[in-house]
């Protein structure tokens, strides 16, 4: 089985640097991590390769500083990985996205399962996997919360949608995209983080991919667009009470009334 996940960088706390101009997120400045919905889709390929056999390959689309994570998907059990990266992508939204991905896919030769992270903490747009699932014209599963069985013909899975739950069985090829908790991430392993120290993280860029109209990438190609991105100030106010049990109480009503909290 070919299995391809699809990954993403995303800014590790709540501090971020934004453009004051732009309004854009300077990504290249700011702490990142693996967004974590994305190593539950690994973890689940992974367990699904140790159970089917055949090759999972990491996939994203960012700056080249993305191999650090690429590097540590090496490092959990990935066969291959795969960077997306050319200036022509920035300013992408989730149509331009997903469609940049959808000819990652294509350049790779196909899988017969992609997975996905339900959505990732900057964005929380949950719409990337099902869109590229629509580009690749393959059928696909959202919010999955347990992969029940799988065989080398179709995958079952059970999906916790907003009013009802149900269970789906799809055919290869398709996309799933996982939601949290649908199992626990292994932990990196230093014997593979030694084994893969000189593996290839492939870069490619716009020139390599199948479809050369520029009008479907990056911001040119994104029908949508941030008005605006800030980061909200931050507010810290502290209220010492002292007195008594009984004036402690009162205080804090008086506070709580005064901020219309109750």
């Amino acid at each position: 089985m070919k299995i391809i996940v699809c990954m993403k960088q995303v800014p590790a706390g709540t501090k971020v640097d934004i453009d004051p101009e732009t309004g854009a997120m300077k990504r290249l400045s700011s702490d990142t991590r693996t967004n974590p919905y994305d190593l539950f889709a690994l973890e689940c390929a992974l367990q699904l390769k140790e159970k089917l056999g055949g090759t999972v390959t990491a996939l994203t689309m960012g700056p080249a500083q993305a191999e650090s994570m690429m590097r540590d998907a090496y490092t959990m059990g990935a066969d291959d990985a795969v960077i997306l990266s050319d200036r022509k992508f920035a300013g992408a939204d989730v149509l331009s996205t997903s469609y940049t991905l959808s000819q990652g896919v294509q350049l790779l030769g196909g899988a017969d399962l992609i997975i996905c992270g339900k959505q990732t903490t900057d964005g929380d747009t949950a719409q990337v996997g099902p869109a590229l699932a629509e580009h690749l014209h393959i059928p696909h599963a959202a919010w999955v919360t347990e992969i029940m069985e799988a065989d080398e013909k179709c995958v079952c899975v059970k999906q916790k949608l907003a009013s009802v739950t149900q269970e789906s069985r799809i055919p290869y090829p398709c996309l799933i995209t996982v939601d949290k908790d649908i199992c626990v991430p292994r932990l990196p392993s230093y014997l593979l983080k030694k084994k893969t120290a000189r593996k290839e993280v492939r870069m490619v860029g716009y020139s390599d991919l199948p479809d050369q109209d520029m009008s479907r990438y990056g911001l040119i190609g994104s029908p949508t667009t941030v008005e605006r991105m800030f980061a909200p100030p931050e507010e810290k106010r502290q209220v010492y009470l002292e007195g008594n049990t009984a004036e402690k109480t009162e205080r804090l009503f008086a506070v709580l009334t005064e901020r219309k909290i109750i």
